[in-house]
């Protein structure tokens, strides 16, 4: 993914982000254990909206997400929810 083409990572709202995690096949166990020093309480208060991840933290889920996503899935998420 071009840098111009990520999504403002304040403009994903809470819902957004829980479904990338599911479009992208994670549930919150796996992406525990696929980002060092995140722990599935960190997604569920991203998720929930109660609290965010710091932006470091959200580009590398991004990231993890845009691995298993096309651009259309990606944007199609993003976009409307």
């Amino acid at each position: 993914m071009v840098a111009s083409d990520v999504p403002d990572l304040d403009g994903i709202s809470p819902r957004a982000w829980r479904l990338l995690r599911v479009a992208a096949g994670y549930d919150q166990r796996a992406v525990e254990r696929e980002v060092d020093e995140l722990m599935q309480a960190h997604i569920s208060m991203l998720e929930s909206g109660s609290r965010s991840l710091s932006r470091t933290r959200r580009e590398t889920l991004l990231e993890l997400y845009c691995a298993e996503l096309t651009d259309d899935q990606l944007w199609a998420i993003v976009d409307h929810f």
